[in-house]
């Protein structure tokens, strides 16, 4: 793996454009839910980028499920800067989060699972995870054929 410096800091609204185009990318291939340029503007307070040499190369967003529960969510990287240690970057930046929230449990649905492992989480049954029914799965078009793997970590 490449050494990178790599700076990750809460996203601003200046961030929305770039990051509706990184989740578009993501959207298209059927990998993440699409976010409108309206949404992200709204949640912009929920997202953390990582940038190099000041470019924004990837973003993830924490979004809270419940009273002790979030989740990681849009977590994604701008072609040619995947296996940099950017996500994990990312993860650590939201695991901060969390934990100054006071929150224990973090969870999150993915096709990269290995990848969470990596970072500490395991995966688990997704149905453990009523709150996110009610969040994003119902307006998911995989609704009721969910492929993806529930991961989840504990805090101390």
């Amino acid at each position: 793996m490449q050494a990178v410096d790599v700076f990750c800091r809460t996203a601003t609204p200046d961030d929305v454009e770039t990051l509706f185009q990184l989740i578009k990318g993501y959207a298209e291939k059927g990998i993440m839910l699409p976010r409108s340029r309206e949404a992200l503007a709204h949640m912009i307070d929920t997202f953390v980028v990582a940038e190099i040499g000041g470019v924004v190369v990837g973003c993830g967003a924490l979004t809270k499920l419940g009273d002790n529960l979030v989740e990681i969510r849009s977590l994604g990287m701008t072609e040619g800067y995947k296996s940099l240690g950017i996500g994990s970057k990312l993860v650590t930046k939201l695991l901060e989060q969390a934990k100054a929230q006071g929150i224990t449990k973090v969870m999150a649905l993915t096709y990269a699972d290995k990848f969470f492992e990596r970072n500490g989480f395991t995966v688990v049954d997704k149905d453990i995870f009523p709150e996110k029914v009610w969040k994003d799965c119902v307006n998911c078009p995989k609704q009721h054929a969910c492929d993806e793997i529930a991961v989840l970590r504990t805090l101390e």
